[in-house]
């Protein structure tokens, strides 16, 4: 079991007493490894080892932590070869893609 509880909306999170949905959604996803793990599962299902050996060898405990409160917040769960994206986490990576272009956008900026 974690340390602090997995965020969820409606529940006291950080940055909001009230739980207010987005803000429990990025105190889930502010955890260490946490997007990594989700980028990792973009393409399908993947075992164990290799999600921890493309995560860079984070340690085993803190990439079950983090598959646990994925897989609690279902957003991850266990497919026929691994782990895999739930439909709700298909839609955060949906969600993240615009991110991804604004930090291109950033990084740009940032070497003019």
């Amino acid at each position: 079991m974690p340390d602090h509880p997995i965020p969820r909306p409606g529940r006291p999170v950080r940055g909001s007493e009230t739980g207010r949905p987005l803000m429990a959604a990025l105190d889930l996803l502010g955890r260490r490894w946490t997007l990594r793990v989700i980028w990792e599962l973009r393409e399908g299902d993947v075992g164990f080892r290799e999600l921890r050996r493309r995560c860079e060898h984070m340690s085993s405990s803190v990439l079950a932590t983090r598959l646990g409160e994925l897989t609690e917040a279902r957003i991850v769960e266990t497919g026929g070869e691994g782990y895999c994206l739930t439909p709700l986490g298909e839609r955060l990576l949906d969600a993240l893609h615009p991110l991804e272009k604004w930090g291109l956008a950033w990084e740009k900026a940032l070497r003019e």
